[in-house]
């Protein structure tokens, strides 16, 4: 899901200057040669704006044009910065300074706090929302999780904006934004929270970006001094900068005009926090001689998916629309994209992952894949249908991976055998890097097989295999490379919080997916109420949200799929619309016929849906509006009926309480002795067969089983989890337990690794004693496409 291959990063430091401009298109070349004066570029999703400023600042540099130590370049994420400092060091620009604002800013307030203020800097709170749900307890309010989150949202706005707490209601309403609770209640919560820090002797993330303004502000001689040591500033991400942060960086700049900024307001989608696309529209009034370069070139996606994302902003209104960049691809054509349409979400998601073992079986890696939606309350039913196919997972926003207790101890280890080198017996017998860091790794328990199961072991095992695949990198990029080199390199990547790619299929929001890429993309949900989101009111808003799935299927190479579900759970009433954002791109109803385009235009609607009437989307029809190859609807023999909790009768809608079959907080009558017995024969068949536990049965899967104790294969069958294969395969051990019967070996089920990744193609749906009449079994293969 990185831009730029490991081999790429291990590749040679450029010779000279001109070598370092080797390799650009003409607009690339362009900005990076443009070395004096202001500096906008305005740069498309894919077309290389990374390696067009990182490329300016390293050409500056060998030039002799740019000091490396004058050079300030920020970012809006540690994984941005980090990324770009890797790249100067692979261009011989080591020694430029890349951050983020408030890394930045964080570093001069710690220096010169002592000098202006007195004593060390405060202590930087780590946990807002525990001091703003304190503030709310003292001013006799009550917030539920979701109000604590957005009322600490609201604060973090109105400091962005530099709006203090008798001014929130006014700046509030004039910004159009709907309060989570009473204005004149939030700020007084605001008010005392402000008072906390100051009893507590701490501050907020913005308070350093606030208080570095103020220094710089009110003491000419520091500003001065950091104008002195700064003399070249380049902005990233320019379209998402706040007032706050355009303040801190005109105090920065001072008089001068030396600044290069990077934007595209296309792709602005952080206007909740503050952000604003103006500074990035009006840089020439601003600077009316400055130099602007567009990049359009997209070398990411295929004409296909490019066609796509420029149909999605084709419809765009406002300022930002006016300025939108028509993007062409550089790729040899690939896949149209897919648009399919579900009965419920459960089957979207049984039905996703269906399609996502079709990618892994032809070959796409998992880390190459991934599924976005809009809210991370939508992640867990996909979470529990990439398990039940038995696919490895990671959810976007864990741990640093640098951070990791075992990469911690694993780089403890790397360092020691390099400082002992031949001497370490341990190496013997390791014929060079990758086996010498095999053996190293084996110290901590790992192994050439991952372990069984989903949980800490494995995530353990997927990071030192991580490390083990970057040794190999390593050393096939650099065959002379002995460990002391690798142990350099991991340093120096851990500085940057360049993490090496951890195998297994990215689930992550589309916010949290800006800035990534992948082979295969899948986005998921895509309803009115969910995008646009239900309380996106007016027009600015919504026109954000456009933006969020433009954002979203630009993150795609090759592959891309598009899916909503007509109904939240199984049996529910199917009023939902897809979203307005795919009218005009997609086949079906309400397909408005615009000029077909290059790529991707036309296709047929593949046969009406299960139960629809007269009038209902299901008739075929050709799309004469182009972008994708027309929409799936899955049909199925016959449709599900709700699903109800068995204790009582409650319509169930969450996946985790579609697989109980109860309410959560319902009572549960587990049998723990008989969820003991199951985990234990899951182990060991799991061994047996050589695959993740979770390739046998989900841990919620056998939950269901101990609270449900079937007593025959129908009754088993109903449990969502269990489909045909698996019934075929594990049932009479199954049941066998669930009667009290110890199992001998001649009773073990026959079932072979094969079986597992065959079961990971077919839907398990609850309520559907045959699964292969599901809702969820589509009418083509859209892997074809």
């Amino acid at each position: 899901m990185t831009a730029p291959t490991e081999a790429s990063l291990f590749a040679p430091v450029p010779d000279s200057p001109d070598a370092v401009l080797e390799g650009l298109d003409p607009e690339q070349r362009a900005v990076a040669t443009a070395l004096h004066g202001p500096v906008c570029v305005l740069a498309g999703a894919g077309t290389g704006k990374t390696r067009a400023i990182t490329h300016r600042i390293a050409y500056g540099v060998r030039a002799g044009i740019l000091q490396p130590g004058s050079v300030l370049a920020v970012t809006f994420t540690a994984r941005a910065a980090g990324e770009m400092r890797g790249r100067l060091r692979q261009l011989g620009a080591a020694g430029v300074q890349a951050r983020t604002f408030h890394a930045a800013a964080l570093r001069q307030l710690q220096y010169f706090w002592p000098r202006v203020v007195g004593g060390p800097l405060p202590r930087l709170v780590e946990r807002k929302a525990q001091l703003v749900a304190e503030a709310a307890t003292r001013g006799g309010l009550r917030l539920d999780r979701g109000e604590l989150r957005d009322v600490t949202g609201e604060i973090e706005w109105a400091k962005v904006t530099q709006t203090v707490p008798e001014d929130y209601a006014t700046a509030a309403a004039r910004a159009g934004r709907e309060a989570p609770r009473d204005p004149a209640e939030i700020a007084r919560l605001y008010t005392t929270y402000e008072q906390l820090k100051r009893d507590r002797g701490v501050i907020d993330f913005e308070d350093v970006l606030l208080l570095t303004v103020g220094v710089l502000h009110e003491r000419p001689d520091v500003a001065d001094q950091i104008r002195s040591q700064y003399q070249h500033f380049v902005v990233d991400e320019y379209q998402d900068v706040s007032p706050l942060q355009q303040r801190l960086l005109d105090l920065w700049l001072g008089d001068r005009d030396t600044l290069c900024v990077v934007g595209d307001a296309g792709q602005t989608i952080y206007s909740f926090t503050g952000a604003t696309p103006e500074y990035l529209l009006g840089f020439r009034g601003r600077y009316p001689g400055a130099t602007v370069v567009k990049l359009v070139r997209d070398y990411r996606s295929t004409p296909q998916v490019v066609h796509l994302a420029n149909g999605v902003l084709s419809q765009a209104r406002g300022r930002s629309a006016a300025h939108r960049l028509e993007l062409v691809s550089q790729r040899p054509p690939g896949p149209d994209p897919s648009c399919t349409e579900y009965a419920d979400e459960p089957a979207e998601a049984e039905g996703t992952a269906r399609h996502v073992r079709r990618l892994i079986d032809s070959g796409v890696r998992p880390s190459e894949i991934a599924v976005l939606y809009r809210v991370n309350a939508q992640s867990e039913v996909y979470e529990q249908a990439l398990a039940d196919a038995g696919i490895p997972y990671q959810l976007r926003g864990a741990e640093r991976f640098f951070e990791r207790v075992e990469v911690r101890e694993a780089g403890a280890a790397l360092r020691g055998a390099a400082r002992f080198g031949a001497n370490d017996t341990l190496l013997d017998g390791a014929v060079d890097l990758p086996s010498q860091v095999r053996a190293v790794l084996s110290t901590k328990n790992w192994t050439q097989r991952p372990p069984a199961g989903s949980g800490a072991a494995r995530d353990r095992w997927e990071s030192l295999a991580a490390l083990v695949r970057l040794a190999e990198d390593f050393a096939a990029a650099r065959p002379d490379a002995g460990l002391a080199d690798l142990v350099a390199e991991l340093d120096e990547r851990a500085a940057a919080q360049h993490a090496p790619t951890v195998e297994g299929v990215t689930l992550a929001s589309l916010h949290a997916a800006k800035g990534l890429e992948w082979d295969a993309v899948f986005l998921v949900g895509l309803t009115e109420g969910t995008l646009p989101i239900t309380y996106a009111k007016t027009e600015a808003q919504i026109e954000e949200e456009r933006r969020l799935l433009y954002v979203g299927v630009t993150r795609a190479r090759c592959h891309l799929s598009l899916s909503w579900a007509l109904s939240r759970s199984p049996g529910g009433y199917g009023g939902r619309r897809p979203t307005r954002f795919l009218t005009g791109l997609r086949g079906g109803p309400g397909a408005r016929h615009a000029a077909p385009g290059p790529y991707g235009a036309g296709g047929s609607v593949t046969g009406p849906a299960a139960a629809a009437g007269p009038g209902r989307a299901g008739r075929d029809r050709t799309d004469g509006g182009g972008g994708t190859g027309g929409v799936e609807r899955v049909p199925g023999a016959r449709r599900r009926g709700p699903v109800r909790c068995r204790v009582c009768g409650r319509t169930l809608s969450e996946a985790g309480e579609i697989k109980l079959m109860r309410c959560e907080d319902c009572p549960s009558d587990l049998d723990e002795g008989l969820h003991t017995r199951l985990h234990d024969w899951r182990r060991a068949r799991a061994s047996e067969l050589g695959q993740p536990a979770f390739c046998v049965f989900t841990d919620k899967t056998l939950l269901a089983i101990a609270e449900a104790r079937p007593e025959d294969e129908t009754e088993l069958a109903r449990i969502a989890g269990v489909g045909a294969r698996k019934l075929r395969s594990f049932g009479p051990d199954v049941l066998a337990l669930c009667a009290g019967r110890e199992l001998a070996p001649e009773d073990a089920s026959e079932e072979t690794s094969e079986d597992i990744s065959e079961e990971a193609g077919e839907p398990e749906l609850a309520g559907t004693p045959d699964s292969s009449e599901s809702a969820g079994v589509p009418v083509t293969d859209s892997s074809n496409k």
